[in-house]
């Protein structure tokens, strides 16, 4: 579904309540933004998205910019405040391809800059196919980069602080740039530490060998690494599989399970079975 296709034609206003920077200032910005939501028909559940109807570009003629935002929250609310939702936001700049300009992406400075107090427009919310599955004995494997982590904190809040009888396997694969971009793991945020003394629960981290000549998150060595932990699961027909970042991710790991699968004939069939089960889930964005 593309952007255009969402219908935002009954926006909301949403208060920030609070904005936290999550990584240090030797590395990328992030920030962690909560936001009161003031309308009474707006509910939502882990693994959707929502709107944000920033302000748009003179340049472009454009009076509004929309960009869909991973909710971070799990249904209960942030901080079980039922009203208020949380957004994890990288402010991002963009490189002109035929000027070479670097130009600021409108939607995350605009987020990134928003002060306690502001009101912002929003839609939404968007998204049920990627949802935690309902069986509490069901296996979740979760990976994911960067911003992609949102979504999997909601999933985590959900199932280790709302429903607590959790049985299956949880298994966390997140990859940043460097451990310093390890969101929600990191000296700015530990969020997700809560959950390592959880039986059911582990995570196996990856990032990039050489980031500062910009190599991409090495996952294949991650899983290489795990193979046989990864590997189980996902042959185990109770397993649930997201994947939430940046698009190369799926890429990078149908090349790793092909070699777990000893040819990438056998991994594509196997794959397919896992999607005509509705075990499959993606959040991918360019």
């Amino acid at each position: 579904m593309k952007l255009a296709e969402y219908d935002i034609s009954h926006p909301f206003t949403a208060t920030v309540m609070k904005s936290e920077r999550i990584t240090n200032s030797n590395t990328a910005e992030v920030r962690h933004i909560d936001l009161s939501v003031r309308n009474e028909s707006f509910h939502f559940i882990e693994g959707q998205s929502v709107a944000v109807l920033a302000p748009g570009s003179e340049a472009f003629g454009n009076e509004r910019h929309v960009r869909l935002y991973s909710i971070a929250s799990s249904r209960e609310g942030e901080g079980s405040k039922p009203d208020e939702i949380s957004l994890c936001v990288r402010r991002c700049f963009y490189i002109d391809p035929v000027s070479g300009e670097r130009y600021p992406g409108l939607a995350s400075n605009y987020l990134c800059d928003l002060k306690p107090g502001d009101t912002i427009e929003m839609a939404g919310p968007y998204g049920r196919h990627f949802m935690p599955p309902r069986d509490s004995s069901h296996n979740l494997l979760m990976i994911g980069i960067g911003t992609g982590i949102a979504p999997f904190r909601a999933f985590m809040k959900h199932i280790y602080e709302d429903r607590k009888e959790w049985t299956g396997k949880v298994r966390l694969f997140y990859g940043a740039r460097t451990g310093m971009d390890l969101l929600y793991q990191n000296e700015q945020n530990q969020d997700l530490a809560n959950y390592y003394d959880q039986d059911t629960f582990k995570a196996f981290e990856a990032v990039s060998p050489r980031p500062h000549f910009d190599e991409p998150v090495d996952f294949d060595r991650t899983f290489v690494d795990n193979v046989e932990e990864a590997w189980s699961m996902i042959k185990d027909p109770n397993t649930h599989v997201y994947i939430s970042g940046i698009s190369t991710l799926e890429e990078a790991l149908d090349r790793a399970f092909a070699k777990a699968a000893s040819s990438a004939e056998a991994w594509e069939t196997l794959k397919a079975k896992i999607i005509e089960d509705g075990r499959w889930s993606t959040l991918l964005y360019d």
